[in-house]
């Protein structure tokens, strides 16, 4: 049969494999993860991205020789790489390490996780903070302000009906009917857009608490935080977003961006600074 006259019964039976799985295993294999000179893949492969230009960061590392004893391992930007090849200049290099990244990742997770398990209230209130709405009694105003307007636009089809009902009997005149006809419809309309831009936040705030949940139900998963594994990447990393460095006070300073699965760029924490 042709794909439009395909009927699809979701969820009818128990899946095999559960849809976050799913989901995951389509990511990956998204992204090719060809083994290098060192005979390995690099599982942050297709994670890492340019701030500036949006390309992905290119991995280039080595085992040490005897003219260069010691190994190489980083990121740089595609864009800025393939230009040199060109000897070309676009972009600029953005270079980090691994090692940097890697360091990064894992205390970012151990920080969101703990968190999120630690206090699981303030956690999904955090998250949820940064959708349209705000706090659950927004979303209760909205809601009934949504039964509301949709009420009226059910009343505006019954009245729109009657008004062509009385103009075919003569009830009205012409100039009345268009008149009354472009007021009702302007009303509708607006009421509509309206309807459909709250049933939007509504789905965002029923969205952002599923994906927190969501979240917390991962972070359970693990109860040690003190090595970043390749599971853990795939599992907790959506992507990495890396900004050009710059020099303060004589300081190379770099911003890393780090977005985790459900919950994004998550404002963690302030931790508390050792000496």
């Amino acid at each position: 049969n042709p794909k439009e006259d395909w009927l699809i019964f979701e969820n009818t039976h128990e899946a095999i494999v559960d849809a976050e799985t799913w989901e995951l295993a389509q990511k990956l294999r998204k992204t090719p993860r060809r083994h290098d000179t060192l005979g390995e893949a690099n599982p942050l492969t297709g994670l890492v991205f340019c701030a500036d230009c949006g390309a992905k960061m290119y991995n280039h590392r080595s085992r040490g020789t005897e003219s260069k004893p010691y190994p190489y391992d980083a990121f740089e930007c595609s864009t800025y790489k393939l230009a040199g090849q060109k000897r070309s200049a676009a972009c600029c290099g953005h270079h980090i390490s691994t090692k940097a990244l890697r360091e990064l990742i894992l205390e970012t997770i151990r920080t969101a996780s703990t968190f999120a398990i630690s206090d699981r209230d303030a956690f999904l209130e955090k998250v949820r903070s940064a959708s349209q709405l705000r706090q659950a009694e927004a979303a209760k105003e909205t809601k009934r302000k949504l039964n509301k307007e949709k009420k009226r636009i059910s009343e505006l089809d019954t009245i729109i009906k009657k008004l062509y009902e009385s103009f075919a009997v003569g009830r009205i005149t012409g100039e009345r009917f268009d008149s009354l006809l472009a007021e009702y419809e302007a009303e509708q309309k607006a009421l509509t857009a309206s309807v459909s831009e709250m049933e939007t936040q509504m789905s965002a705030f029923a969205e952002d608490t599923d994906r927190a949940k969501q979240f917390l139900e991962l972070a359970k998963k693990y109860t040690d935080f003190s090595e970043l594994t390749t599971p853990m990447i795939n599992e907790f990393v959506e992507k990495i977003i890396v900004h050009a460095p710059e020099k303060i006070d004589g300081d190379r300073v770099q911003e890393v961006d780090i977005h985790l699965r459900f919950i994004g760029q998550f404002e963690l924490p302030a931790p508390e600074l050792t000496e």
